[in-house]
């Protein structure tokens, strides 16, 4: 069962954070778009699963019930919140969980059957890794929207100056930093990541409360999800250790 449900984990995550740029999250209301982010969500499931297409098919059915709900049911100024983010997350994660206690020997007849085993660790890395750097842009990004929105018209703002999109690559490294050392049994090394982005940043944080405020906001918030999600990715590790 375990197998079953990082397999379908890493189809997910590459599929919603790595195979779906930001254009075409932009255009997910075009039918062509949506049905391109469907098919992709199947091919990856069907590839990771070792070619069970009709768990990848129910995958894909489900992924598409939850993406339709989102897309086209929310109301707009609910759409790009981070609760419909997270609702919209936890409702896939619910589907692969439910798939795998389904139809838990799925990975025994594919094609990766004789190598589960030694794919384990490697799968869970990875998907724990695209969820803490990836995943987390989203997050924080949505999380900060209402505060970068406040920024949008003041010159003397955090956002104003620096090089295009350098917060989102400084956010990814720190969190990508983060789940390497916990991974690493070196977790007391992020206490020295988050004194040097103290320093680095002290600059910007002393130009005003509001830009001390929004600095503190999305360093507390990017770390806490650097460090959520690796604590989360070292659990699934012992779990799949433990299991036969």
């Amino acid at each position: 069962m375990i197998d079953v449900f990082i397999a379908l984990l890493l189809a997910h995550v590459v599929a919603d954070f790595i195979a779906q740029p930001d254009a075409m999250i932009r255009r997910k209301t075009e039918p062509a778009i949506f049905v391109l982010h469907i098919m992709v969500v199947f091919g990856l499931s069907w590839g990771a699963l070792g070619g069970a297409w009709q768990l990848a098919s129910m995958i894909a059915a489900a992924h598409l019930m939850i993406d339709a709900i989102k897309t086209w049911a929310l109301p707009d100024t609910w759409r790009d919140s981070l609760p419909a983010f997270l609702g919209d997350q936890a409702a896939h994660i619910l589907t692969l969980a439910a798939a795998a206690i389904l139809m838990p020997e799925t990975m025994q007849t594919g094609y990766w059957a004789d190598y589960v085993a030694d794919l384990r660790s490697p799968v869970i890395l990875v998907s724990g890794a695209i969820v803490s750097i990836w995943t987390g842009g989203f997050a924080v990004g949505l999380l900060m929207k209402p505060y970068t929105d406040q920024f949008a018209a003041d010159e003397a703002g955090p956002t104003a100056e620096g090089l295009d999109n350098a917060g989102r690559m400084i956010g990814k490294l720190e969190r990508g930093l983060i789940f390497l050392f916990l991974c690493v049994g070196e977790a007391t090394a992020t206490g020295f990541l988050i004194a040097a982005k103290s320093v680095l940043r002290f600059d910007t944080a002393s130009k005003g409360q509001k830009a001390g405020e929004y600095v503190i906001i999305g360093t507390l918030a990017s770390f806490g999800w650097g460090l959520a999600t690796g604590y989360a990715t070292l659990s699934l590790l012992e779990i799949a250790a433990a299991s036969p």
